[in-house]
């Protein structure tokens, strides 16, 4: 029998992922800084987390790398699943069962196989697969699309959720680039991966006035990809998740 999956977003690319019995933090941020703030509400503090079994880091950028606050969650010898840059900043900060996976690589967490896939950021990251429980979850952190991304299907199965970056961050100095999907490629993906479910996520983040005039330039409306995803694939439904709102997902 296949049990429910269950989505919490905290806030930005930080989710609790409840699949096949066990509970999964994404891209842990649970702070701000200038130039750095969610633009949304954080759900839960580290101290209010419930009991993780894994956590997965796409990579070090604070905003998905939170480990000093991170650090005040009670159990350090939690797995943390990382990209490689991650392994020494998360031994430093305290947690004691770190593991580095490189794309296509792959790490059993109890009942759980978390697979780390290809990414493409400002920094090194990974994206990550977790199965389990006969469900299946893609989290893409905040990577652009590249074409290995086309072929999480063939190598993995059929997805039930894909948690996908869509503001299309640019960053302006030392000169403009895009380091993120945006909603038309994000849709693009999902009318490759066409999970049962795609779910909206790095669109609210801000630099503040400041930084958002002068460094950064990003589309902050998920409504964009809802809307890119319905010209694209129609059937695929798509859901934006507000903080600290649990999506349960039954067969």
């Amino acid at each position: 029998m296949t049990e429910p999956l269950v989505i919490t977003r905290i806030t930005h690319s930080c989710h609790l992922i409840q699949i096949g019995g066990l509970t999964v933090l994404t891209d842990p941020w649970f702070s701000q800084r200038t130039f750095y703030h969610p633009g949304e509400p954080i759900a839960l503090q580290p101290e209010a987390l419930p009991h993780l079994d894994a956590v997965v880091i796409s990579h070090e950028h604070y905003d998905h790398c939170d480990l000093q606050a991170f650090s005040r969650y009670p159990r350090k010898d939690v797995p943390l699943l990382v990209a490689g840059p991650v392994l020494e900043k998360a031994r430093k900060a305290g947690f004691s069962n770190v593991r580095a996976l490189e794309p296509w690589q792959s790490a059993r967490v109890g009942d759980l196989t978390v697979s780390a896939a290809p990414g493409k950021h400002g920094v090194y990251e990974v994206t990550f697969v977790i199965s389990g429980g006969g469900r299946s979850v893609y989290f893409a952190g905040d990577t652009l699309l590249i074409p290995e991304l086309h072929t999480l299907t063939d190598r993995y199965g059929p997805l039930d959720v894909a948690l996908l970056p869509v503001n299309g961050l640019h960053t302006r100095i030392p000169r403009s680039r895009q380091v993120v999907m945006n909603a038309e490629e994000a849709a693009e993906l999902t009318a490759t991966l066409r999970p049962k479910l795609a779910i909206p996520q790095h669109y609210a983040f801000t630099g503040g006035t400041v930084g958002d005039t002068l460094f950064l330039k990003s589309d902050k409306d998920p409504a964009l990809f809802v809307d890119a995803v319905h010209r694209l694939v129609p059937d695929v439904p798509v859901k934006v998740i507000n903080p600290g709102e649990p999506l349960t997902i039954t067969p």
